[in-house]
C-alpha cells in the first residue's frame, strides 16, 4: 500500500486533519512525506497505531515531552512509563480530592442550612515506645495528649534526637486554642517548626550522616482529626470492624510498587525497603501528606513506626486493635508481638479510641 493522504489517514486513524496537522507541528507525528509542490502530507500506513497512541496519551493528560519519550520507548517500556504517569496522577487526584472534601465540610460548617448536628464525643489513648531485641538504642518517639498523638522514627547519627524534637515542636497545639476551620493550618505552621527543629538537631554535619525524622501525627478536636504525615512510619485506622491504612509510605520500594514495577510481595522482602524520599531533615523533601478525618464513635487509631507495621502481619494488628478494648493494653500487646518475632527494629505505638460521651 502506497502513502495515504491526510484525509485518507485521518479515517484509518479516526483523526482529524486538524488535529494530525497539530500533532506534526508539535514533533510527534511527523508524516512520511510532504509534497514540495502542494505541501500536502502524506502518511505510511504503519503510522496508524503511533497516531492512536498519541491521541489516547494527549486524552490522559500526559505532557507532550512525556509522550515523545512514550512512542520512543518500545512496548514494554513504554506500557511503564504510562503506569508511572496515571499513579502519579491519582495520587495527585486523591490530595486534590482531599482538600477538595476539607472544603466542603469546612463550608458546609459555615452554613446553618447544610450544618449538622454531632454526638460530643472524646478519646482515650495510649503510647508506648520499644527499643526492640536486636537495636542498641531507641530512635523512635511516641507521645500521646489529650490533642496530639504522634510517632516519630529517626534516623541518622542524631535520630533519636532529631525524632524527639519534631515531636517536641508539636506540642504547643495541646493548649492552642485552635478554630475547627483552622486545623490544617495550624497543624502545617507546626510542621514547618519541627523541620527548622530537626534542622537545628543536625546542626552542621555533613549530609552523609543522614539525620532526619519521620513523623505521623494526629490532632483532636473533639469532633475531627488532623493527619500529618511523612516518611514510613504509618496510620491505621478500625471502623467498622475494618482496618484501613490511611497514611501513604514515602519510600523508595512504595514508589515502585505504586509504579507497577514491584508487587507488594516483592517489596516486603526488598533490600531497600526502608529508604525514605521524604522526611523531615535537612536537605529533605519535607513537603507532607495532610488531611483531615471526621471523628466516629468506635474509631479505633493506631499511629506506630516500621518496627510494627514491618515485622507483624497486619492481620495481627487487625486482631489486638479489635479484641482489646484497653488502649494501654493495646499497645503493650503490639510491641510484644513485634518482639515475639525477634524485636529487629525499634518499635513504638500509639493506640486512641474515640467514644461519645454520656449526654
Amino acid at each position: 500500500m502506497g502513502l495515504l493522504t491526510i484525509g485518507a489517514f485521518a479515517k484509518a486513524s479516526r483523526l482529524s486533519p486538524k488535529a494530525l496537522r497539530l500533532y506534526d507541528e508539535l514533533g510527534l507525528l511527523t508524516p512520511a512525506r510532504v509534497d514540495p509542490v502542494t505541501g500536502y502530507r502524506l502518511y505510511a500506513p504503519d503510522q496508524v497505531d503511533r497516531a492512536r497512541l498519541v491521541a489516547w496519551l494527549r486524552r490522559l493528560g500526559m505532557p507532550l515531552a512525556r509522550i515523545q519519550h512514550v512512542c520512543a520507548s518500545d512496548a514494554g517500556a513504554a506500557a511503564q512509563e504510562v503506569r508511572a504517569f496515571w499513579a502519579q496522577v491519582e495520587a495527585d487526584t486523591a490530595t486534590r480530592r482531599d482538600l477538595a472534601g476539607f472544603l466542603i465540610d469546612h463550608l458546609s460548617r459555615k452554613d446553618p442550612a447544610l450544618s449538622r448536628t454531632t454526638k460530643s464525643l472524646e478519646i482515650r489513648y495510649a503510647a508506648l515506645s520499644d527499643t526492640g531485641l536486636v537495636r542498641g538504642s531507641n530512635q523512635d518517639t511516641a507521645y500521646a495528649g489529650d490533642r496530639l498523638l504522634a510517632v516519630a522514627d529517626g534516623c541518622g547519627s542524631r535520630g533519636a534526637p532529631a525524632g524527639a524534637a519534631a515531636i517536641n515542636a508539636l506540642k504547643h497545639l495541646e493548649t492552642d486554642g485552635i478554630p475547627a476551620g483552622d486545623l490544617l493550618n495550624a497543624l502545617e505552621d507546626a510542621v514547618e517548626q519541627a523541620r527548622q527543629a530537626v534542622h537545628d538537631v543536625a546542626g552542621n554535619g555533613s549530609p552523609s550522616e543522614g539525620t532526619g525524622t519521620t513523623l505521623t501525627a494526629m490532632l483532636w478536636t473533639g469532633s475531627q482529626l488532623a493527619l500529618v504525615h511523612i516518611g514510613d512510619s504509618r496510620g491505621y485506622l478500625l471502623r467498622g470492624g475494618e482496618l484501613f491504612q490511611i497514611t501513604h509510605d514515602h519510600t523508595m520500594v512504595q514508589s515502585m510498587v505504586d509504579e507497577g514495577r514491584l508487587s507488594p510481595d516483592e517489596a516486603a522482602s526488598h533490600p531497600q525497603r526502608s529508604l525514605l524520599f521524604k522526611a523531615l531533615g535537612p536537605g529533605a523533601d519535607a513537603t507532607p501528606d495532610m488531611r483531615l478525618h471526621d471523628a466516629r464513635g468506635q474509631d479505633r487509631y493506631l499511629l506506630c513506626s516500621d518496627g510494627l507495621s514491618a515485622v507483624v502481619p497486619t492481620p495481627d494488628i487487625h486482631r489486638v486493635l479489635s479484641e482489646i478494648s484497653e488502649p494501654e493494653q493495646a499497645v503493650r500487646e503490639l510491641i510484644a508481638l513485634a518482639n515475639d518475632l525477634g524485636g529487629p527494629d525499634n518499635v513504638s505505638c500509639v493506640v486512641a479510641e474515640v467514644r461519645e460521651l454520656q449526654q
